[in-house]
């Protein structure tokens, strides 16, 4: 295990300079790279990285001594944040794999900066735990939550897909986190597709039973996105959150546990809770390379041909300039 964490740590040191060449980033010493706004607003979901850096306060102590302050926005899931982001009410944030196609098909001007590795066991299609549904092929006909472009969208067309049904054999029934709980405890539906720590709540408080998670069925990415106009111009801002985020991937990969009691209380769930779902995060910020923008691809044609999203778009448009281009 020692031997397992070292490498993880290693890993993640090296990436970070892989991320900031990635994304051809200024300097920190770049006379006026920091910040052309005193501002940054972030985007955040109860979930991730991302909030375990909120709660513990590190940016805006790296931030601080540059004049620039840090405005937290929270978001019930990704689809709400990038449309946050496409409107201009926030300048940065994370997402799974399908936010940011829906949002680039609504044409928000975004830029991928990096991303977590694949976390498969972190979203599942899960049932009540009186449910006499046993596989997902037995989903036929039957009424599933899911909040719409999120990444367990994906996860529901693929596990169908596998389970040998059509995406048009189930009722989708499309629902924020908290309303698809509340439908899926009254059995106003038969199934929930959802991730981490929602899974996790319900698992632990409901008792939950999982029909498919996401391994072996999708990679399960999360992205962090940033509005193009804010990181053209504020890109030492940009390398900041990152350095941050990377430090703080190397400090949760070696201690689940203080990791999740500084995210409970950011999440309002129980140490228990949160620690499971932090088991099942992904750790190490990676910059974006052509073989994920690949798979983010096959997943925008996916949702072209469903006719989910209302035009093909290239994920190439919203890559850092170098990147597959």
């Amino acid at each position: 295990m020692r031997s397992t964490l070292r490498s993880v740590r290693r890993q993640l040191i090296l990436s970070l300079g892989h991320v900031a060449l990635g994304l051809g980033l200024a300097t920190a010493g770049a006379s006026n790279a920091w910040a052309e706004n005193a501002v940054v607003r972030i985007g955040y979901q109860k979930y991730g990285t991302l909030t375990i850096l909120k709660g513990k306060g590190d940016l805006e102590k790296r931030l601080a001594p540059l004049g620039v302050s840090v405005k937290w926005v929270e978001f019930p899931a990704g689809p709400q944040l990038l449309e946050g982001l496409n409107v201009g009410s926030i300048d940065f944030g994370n997402v799974g794999e399908a936010p940011p196609i829906f949002a680039q098909a609504a044409g928000a001007d975004l830029v991928y900066v990096a991303n977590q590795p694949p976390s498969p066991t972190a979203e599942a299609i899960v049932v009540p735990k009186g449910s006499t549904v046993k596989s997902v092929a037995e989903l036929k006909g039957k009424k599933i939550a899911l909040n719409k472009g999120s990444n367990v969208h994906y996860l529901l067309v693929k596990a169908l897909e596998k389970a040998g049904l059509k995406y048009t054999d189930v009722q989708t029934i499309f629902l924020p986190p908290a309303d698809a709980r509340a439908a899926f405890e009254r059995g106003s539906v038969d199934a929930w597709a959802i991730w981490d720590p929602f899974l996790a709540a319900a698992e632990k408080q409901i008792g939950a039973r999982v029909l498919a998670d996401g391994k072996g069925i999708v990679a399960n990415h999360q992205f962090y996105l940033a509005s193009r106009p804010y990181a053209n111009k504020n890109p030492g801002v940009i390398k900041a959150i990152v350095s941050e985020l990377q430090k703080l991937d190397v400090w949760a990969a070696n201690d689940f546990a203080a990791a999740a009691k500084v995210l409970g209380p950011e999440i309002g769930l129980n140490q228990e809770i949160t620690e499971l779902s932090v088991r099942r995060f992904a750790y190490g910020i990676q910059p974006i390379t052509t073989t994920v923008a690949a798979q983010q691809q096959q997943i925008a044609d996916a949702f072209f041909q469903l006719k989910l999203i209302p035009k093909a778009i290239r994920i190439a448009d919203a890559l850092p300039d170098g990147v597959g281009k």
